[in-house]
C-alpha cells in the first residue's frame, strides 16, 4: 500500500456476504449453459451434523452451519477511498478466467 495514512495499519478489503446458494445462483445466472454443474439442491444443516459423525473432515464445517461471517471493509473505505468491485461481479469474472474465458469488460 502506499497511501501514507495506511502506514502500519490492517484493512479488511471485502464486499457484502453471500452464502454458497447465493454464489450458486450467481454462477447459474452469469454463465448460463456453462454452469450447468452448479449444485443447485440444498444440504440441509441437520444432514452435515448426522454425516460429519460418519466422515470426519465434515467435522470442521459444523461449528461454521448456518454462520454468517460479517467483515467490514469500511476502515479501508474511508481512510483509502476503497470500493469494493461487486461480488457478483467477482465471482463470474472468477469462473470465467477459471473455464479459460474471457473475463466481462470491467474497468479495474
Amino acid at each position: 500500500m502506499t497511501a501514507p495514512q495506511a502506514a502500519g495499519q490492517r484493512f479488511i478489503a471485502a464486499g457484502e456476504f453471500m452464502w454458497m446458494e447465493d454464489i450458486a445462483k450467481t454462477l447459474r445466472s452469469g454463465l448460463g449453459e456453462r454452469a450447468i454443474k452448479v449444485p443447485t439442491q440444498r444440504l440441509p444443516n441437520f444432514v452435515v451434523r448426522i454425516l460429519s459423525l460418519f466422515v470426519p473432515v465434515l467435522r470442521l464445517l459444523r461449528r461454521d452451519l448456518g454462520r454468517k461471517n460479517l467483515l467490514t471493509s469500511e476502515k479501508a473505505r474511508q481512510k483509502l477511498g476503497f470500493s469494493p468491485r461487486p461480488s457478483t461481479t467477482t465471482i463470474v469474472d472468477c469462473a470465467e478466467s477459471l473455464l479459460g474465458e474471457p473475463v466481462s469488460a470491467a474497468v479495474y
